[in-house]
């Protein structure tokens, strides 16, 4: 029973010690912008960007048009100033409402906007960037990244069908400033797709249950810090990322600590899933609050979700492909 409990306890002492590491960069020390919402710097492009970012696919759920709207305006008003989409979300919709979110009295000029793009060929990617710019009712996107790089030979599909060439090619245009990529299924893709490309920017899943299994935070985390690419964290609550995130119903962590957990990591932003007024303040109110946890802290969370963390259940996106996207799945054949 001491063996036992002495090594879980290094277990975690060696996993804290490496949070703390990573934590000890500046892209964890957020500054206030002074607009309501702390900022971090968006890896080596200059940028700042809210360390919250407003999550496509939820805005999208929401069923009145005119209060995802009023959940938008009220975002960028509060300093959430880092805006989530995808080309895939609500078959368009979730562009076109946050296109027309944008649109009014200059919202534009306050968001830092990012879209992504399903397609792996040259022509699609293309198509793909088309139709966001029209929904999305902008000429230039300041973040377009491909979007859910979650199936092993996506790093060589990218390449080989010409999507990577078509979006530098956009970039050169102006139509698209900065160039990324995200997937939630596994570190090893993520790790096979960071050579193919100087990426500014790096999307994957980050929360305390992701410690224990297929961890993106300890394989992947580190090797885009040393490459300068900026980290964007995702389902801090184990997939959903919104209040009903499965970690929070199945009362694994509350939605305020598995927040707080993604934030202490080194990433710029976190996206989290807003399909309420009361979320926006609940999240908004998290963030500005938020303070590094202490080494007590962090253990303590940890601990809690050790026992339900090791075989994937509440990491369901990883394990299984329910929460892979129906466009990439026929993309591939399933």
């Amino acid at each position: 029973m001491n063996e036992n409990a002495n090594t879980r306890r290094e277990f975690l002492q060696s996993t804290l010690a490496g949070a703390a590491a990573l934590s000890l960069g500046s892209s964890v020390l957020a500054a206030d912008d002074g607009k309501g919402l702390p900022t971090r710097p968006l890896g080596k492009t200059g940028e700042r960007v809210s360390i919250l970012c407003l999550g496509g696919w939820h805005i999208g759920s929401v069923k009145d048009e005119k209060e995802a709207i009023k959940i938008m305006h009220a975002a960028i008003d509060e300093g959430m100033t880092f805006f989530d989409n995808a080309w895939d979300y609500h078959d368009g919709g979730s562009e076109t409402v946050m296109g027309k979110a944008l649109a009014m009295e200059g919202k534009r000029k306050k968001v830092f906007l990012m879209t992504k793009n399903c397609a792996r060929d040259g022509k699609g990617t293309r198509q793909h960037l088309e139709d966001s710019l029209k929904r999305l009712q902008t000429d230039v996107i300041d973040l377009w990244q491909f979007h859910e790089i979650n199936y092993d030979n996506d790093p060589e599909w990218i390449v080989e069908k010409g999507g990577l060439a078509e979006a530098l090619k956009a970039q050169k245009e102006g139509k698209v400033r900065f160039i990324g990529f995200t997937g939630h299924k596994d570190p090893h893709i993520h790790l096979k797709m960071l050579p193919k490309h100087k990426w500014d920017t790096v999307q994957m899943p980050i929360n305390a249950c992701d410690n224990f299994y297929r961890s993106f935070a300890k394989q992947v985390v580190p090797e885009a810090a040393k490459l300068g690419i900026g980290v964007i964290g995702m389902k801090s609550l184990g997939g959903g990322d919104s209040h009903k995130g499965r970690l929070v119903a199945e009362k694994v962590v509350t939605a305020e600590e598995g927040r707080k957990y993604a934030l202490n990591q080194p990433i710029a932003s976190l996206v989290v899933g807003i399909d309420g007024m009361d979320i926006l303040k609940q999240d908004v109110a998290i963030a500005r609050n938020f303070k590094p946890l202490t080494d007590a802290e962090a253990k303590a969370i940890l601990a809690k979700v050790e026992p339900h963390a090791g075989d994937g259940r509440h990491e369901r996106f990883k394990s299984t492909q329910v929460f892979d996207g129906p466009y990439h799945q026929k993309q591939h054949g399933f």
